[in-house]
């Protein structure tokens, strides 16, 4: 199912807003985005880099880590009130505008 980002982020706010605690400190949140980083740095590093799992390594993926980024991306900027589709438009924005001709463009006019 194709949810929006807004959705998303109501979602993970019902989610969090169950629990006495709520969301972790902004400081909190980003030491758990670097961790959750560095778990992708080990999937994509086992799936493309010179180094294999070992065979008691848990079975983790690519897409689940993903998944936990977007979690607490979505988490950090609910709880500093961002909406996340207003980020987006403003960075791609600055992408279109600042970084128009950075990159050799795709010829689609054939």
């Amino acid at each position: 199912m194709e949810k929006s980002l807004a959705e998303i982020q109501r979602e993970v706010d019902k989610y969090i807003s169950q629990f006495k605690e709520g969301y972790f400190s902004p400081l909190a949140m980003l030491a758990r985005m670097t961790e959750e980083v560095g778990e992708l740095a080990r999937e994509v590093n086992h799936t493309y880099g010179e180094k294999p799992k070992k065979p008691t390594e848990e079975d983790n993926s690519i897409e689940l880590e993903l998944g936990d980024i977007l979690f607490i991306t979505v988490c950090f900027a609910n709880s500093l009130g961002i909406d996340l589709t207003t980020a987006h438009n403003k960075v791609m924005e600055k992408f279109n505008t600042r970084d128009a001709n950075r990159w050799t463009k795709v010829n689609t006019d054939s």
